[in-house]
């Protein structure tokens, strides 16, 4: 789950760019550049559609670093529970 204490929040993968970058639709409305670290990159792939954990940039709030991706079974099990904001629940 998103601490949104250190300016986490859920996110759904937008259009992937290329070069580790990633365009993701935030819960509060807003589409931002999201930077995939090499940590995530090379343990799980994020496609199209997923939903991200994703923590915002301090002096540039229009990109974020991608935190976590849920499987699609986490995502389906996290809308059920009604954990997943109304904008982004697709699942």
């Amino acid at each position: 789950m998103p601490n949104i204490k250190e300016g986490e929040m859920f996110g759904i993968a937008d259009q992937l760019l290329g070069a580790s970058k990633i365009k993701v639709m935030c819960e509060d409305g807003v589409s931002r550049m999201g930077r995939i670290p090499g940590k995530i990159k090379k343990r799980m792939w994020i496609r199209e559609g997923d939903l991200l954990v994703v923590a915002l940039w301090d002096f540039q709030p229009d990109k974020c670093d991608v935190r976590f991706r849920y499987t699609r079974t986490q995502a389906v099990n996290l809308s059920k529970k009604g954990k997943v904001p109304a904008a982004l629940d697709v699942f």
